[in-house]
């Protein structure tokens, strides 16, 4: 597996002087008496692979639920493009152009796969519920446009054309995943946000996986920020890696500079050799 494009290129497109697109600020949340994110730092650049790992319970997921505003941080904020997306609405996050996928699938199972991911365009669509669901005029011309795209940018890049009109719940895992990603895809994001997208997957599903991440890095310029336990995957496509461990972040850099981080192989297994197993090394 390798990158389309290397670090060094990307380096290269994105200016000194240009802003991250996303920026995590001193992030603090808290469940009760539990800290789950501790003054949690980061910044994402404008075009990168960005992975954010850690061992279960470091926070990893609390962190996509706080830019997508699903949880409400005490402290801190998010930033996007500029502008501070720390407590505007859901539906508004998604509009400003950030979509994720979860670690559990989250499909509508008794629908086909075309109308699953055409769900994911809904956030851009003009015609309104009434018309919509009668499915006249604009709405029937509009409906029809986002079909066709549908079908011949995200189908046909994720390699789904077999089974666009198969129901979702009669399909294999791996192929429901790949689904979700399409859906995530039909929302036109800036920047994608991954749950663990190789989560249960064999060998050749999760190859597939990361060659179509890359593809749509490389090909699309979407953003991507990714957690992942794959450490093969997390060391062989992220451009940087950020670590977190009980909340807080511990490390951050390179993939190799924090594959040899002594903080990150502690955190992982607590054994030098165990750890760099882990990491791939």
């Amino acid at each position: 597996m390798s990158a389309g494009v290397s670090l060094a290129e990307k380096s290269a497109k994105t200016s000194v002087s240009e802003p991250p697109i996303l920026q995590v600020e001193d992030l603090h949340l808290r469940f009760g008496g539990l800290n789950a994110l501790s003054g949690v730092s980061f910044n994402v650049s404008n075009g990168h692979i960005q992975a954010i790992i850690g061992p279960n319970g470091a926070g990893k997921t609390c962190i996509l639920n706080c830019i997508c505003r699903f949880y409400q941080p005490y402290r801190g904020r998010i930033v996007f493009e500029g502008v501070d997306i720390s407590k505007v609405s859901t539906h508004r996050v998604a509009e400003l152009g950030i979509a994720r996928s979860f670690q559990n699938i989250e499909l509508f199972k008794g629908m086909t796969v075309l109308d699953n991911i055409k769900l994911g365009r809904h956030v851009h669509m003009k015609s309104g519920f009434f018309s919509g669901g009668l499915y006249l005029g604009k709405a029937k011309k509009e409906e029809m446009r986002v079909r066709t795209e549908i079908e011949e940018q995200i189908i046909d890049l994720l390699e789904i054309e077999a089974i666009r009109k198969q129901v979702v719940g009669t399909l294999p895992y791996g192929l429901q995943k790949r689904v979700e990603l399409a859906r995530a895809l039909a929302m036109k994001p800036k920047i994608l946000l991954l749950d663990e997208p190789m989560a249960g997957m064999n060998l050749e599903e999760t190859e597939d996986m990361a060659r179509f991440i890359l593809d749509v890095n490389d090909e699309w310029g979407v953003t991507v920020v990714l957690i992942e336990h794959d450490m093969g995957v997390v060391m062989d496509i992220s451009d940087r890696v950020v670590v977190l461990d009980f909340g807080t972040k511990i490390a951050e850099g390179s993939p190799k500079e924090v594959s040899t981080n002594p903080h990150v192989i502690e955190a992982y297994l607590g054994s030098e050799a165990a750890a760099h197993s882990k990491l791939g090394l």
